[in-house]
């Protein structure tokens, strides 16, 4: 079929997506189904190709809201009932290759990625459509896929777990709670009750932070005992490698700290044996690092200095979409544009039009926009910082070094952002994303901008909220 024929398809196929609720009952069964495919792309090309459809366990998730209407993600997927062509569940996600394609290899190399979307069980024939955000950020179709769940093709059998799973917190009912799974990576089998104490120890850092403490009831956290041959896990730069369960990783991309894994068979299938809608991975390590992808995965290292900063603010990244403020730090991605279209992070804004202010409810009334700050100031010292930073990881110097120099970036940053005019207040402050210039954030701090204890912005917090509501209604 002619690929002008194919898309013309594709999007009368899709249409509008209603923000009405579903029934659950005459579409599903309580179960979990899985489409697991491979991603390709590279040197402008995009491939799509199946891998397999297999049953992942009983359906956790909402019962009650299964269209997704918070426009969140690069990448959203909706499946359709063939018989009516009605919308009867919809996710927006993030993934490895959408971030992997930002990156300078992609320009000249190509690369394939294990993905999945998971949604209830269908009844009867249903319809797949993924769609990707196009250069201003609306969301394109990109591929179909049409599944029979009756078919051969499709596999019914349940899943075989891999591992202990336990309760650190269980609120309730699953399909009326959002459900966060804990895995660790890289720890022996004698080290198993350290990764208990870890697991209960990062919940509660969780819940210690709004809108999650008032909300805690809300969640469910389970956790899934994966012992590993041995402790620790691979760290390429540093020329130590391990066979680990589920296969996480530093140096992501090439990247010293981004440490996720690029095993998405291993992960899911690891994960099926728990009820879930998010996994953070609890990595086994002192070395700095940690990643977060919207509705895929989130990592943080359990013994760095700053291993609660990163569980938070990684999770931040993976339930809410929260786009990362900071810009001054190095990052795998290629940046450097001053024209942007409007982020679909919710914290982000290009500042198009300020009158229309995604977050402009917030603000109060007489708050410049944009909203002024030391901005070069703090730039000049972050750059010294960054400096010191590289010569450090140059000379190899240790973790406790490392912790040091945070500290003391620390206790200058959080009293010098603190004393700024505009601090406390909703505004739009020049400097998020990487992007020194064009893209603007929502509060003067947050820890989504920096490693100190101010908590999540309003911003921020209320991207969080929708989330839950998504889930805990």
């Amino acid at each position: 079929m002619p690929r002008a024929i194919f898309m013309v398809i594709l999007m009368l196929g899709c249409g509008v997506v209603a923000h009405a609720d579903v029934e659950f009952e005459p579409f599903f069964v309580d179960r979990t189904m899985r489409v697991d495919y491979f991603h390709t792309g590279g040197q402008g090309s995009e491939i799509f190709a199946l891998d397999q459809i297999v049953s992942d366990g009983a359906w956790a998730g909402s019962t009650t809201r299964l269209i997704d209407d918070l426009n969140l993600g690069k990448y959203l997927f909706t499946v359709f009932d063939q018989e009516t062509n009605r919308a009867i569940y919809s996710r927006g996600f993030a993934s490895l290759y959408g971030e992997w394609e930002t990156t300078g290899e992609a320009k000249s190399a190509h690369r394939t990625f294990h993905e999945s979307l998971r949604f209830p069980w269908p009844q009867r024939p249903v319809r797949v459509i993924l769609e990707k955000r196009d250069a201003e950020n609306h969301f394109r179709p990109i591929w179909s896929l049409a599944i029979d769940p009756n078919s051969r093709f499709v596999n019914p059998a349940p899943p075989v777990p891999r591992g202990r799973v336990w309760a650190v917190q269980e609120s309730g009912e699953p399909k009326k709670k959002v459900d966060l799974l804990i895995l660790g990576e890289g720890y022996a089998e004698n080290e198993m009750e350290q990764f208990h104490a870890d697991a209960k120890r990062a919940a509660d850092v969780l819940f210690g932070f709004e809108p999650f403490k008032s909300r805690r009831g809300d969640f469910n956290v389970w956790a899934i005992d994966l012992p590993a041959a041995a402790s620790g896990v691979s760290r390429p730069r540093a020329d130590e490698f391990r066979r680990t369960p589920i296969s996480a990783q530093y140096n992501i991309f090439d990247s010293e700290r981004y440490a996720l894994t690029y095993d998405n068979k291993a992960l899911r299938d690891v994960a099926s044996a728990a009820p879930y809608e998010f996994v953070e991975i609890l990595i086994n390590e002192e070395q700095y690092g940690g990643g977060g992808i919207f509705n895929f995965q989130a990592t943080a290292s359990v013994r760095a200095g700053y291993a609660d900063y990163l569980f938070v603010h990684e999770f931040g990244h993976h339930f809410a979409g929260l786009g990362d403020e900071y810009y001054t730090s190095s990052v795998a991605y290629e940046t450097g544009g001053t024209s942007h279209p409007e982020p679909w992070e919710p914290n982000v804004t290009a500042l198009h039009d300020p009158d229309a202010l995604k977050w402009g409810d917030l603000v109060a009334s007489g708050t410049p926009l944009p909203t002024p700050w030391s901005k070069l100031e703090y730039e000049e010292k972050m750059r010294a910082f960054q400096g010191r930073r590289r010569e450090l990881r140059a000379q190899r110097v240790s973790e406790d070094a490392m912790d040091r120099l945070f500290d003391e970036v620390k206790a200058w940053a959080t009293p010098y952002l603190a004393g700024q005019e505009h601090a406390g207040q909703v505004g739009a402050f020049e400097g998020a994303s990487y992007e020194p210039v064009g893209l603007y954030r929502p509060a003067i701090d947050c820890i989504m901008f920096t490693r100190d204890e101010v908590g999540f912005c309003r911003v921020c917090q209320r991207g969080i909220e929708r989330v839950i509501d998504l889930y805990a209604r």
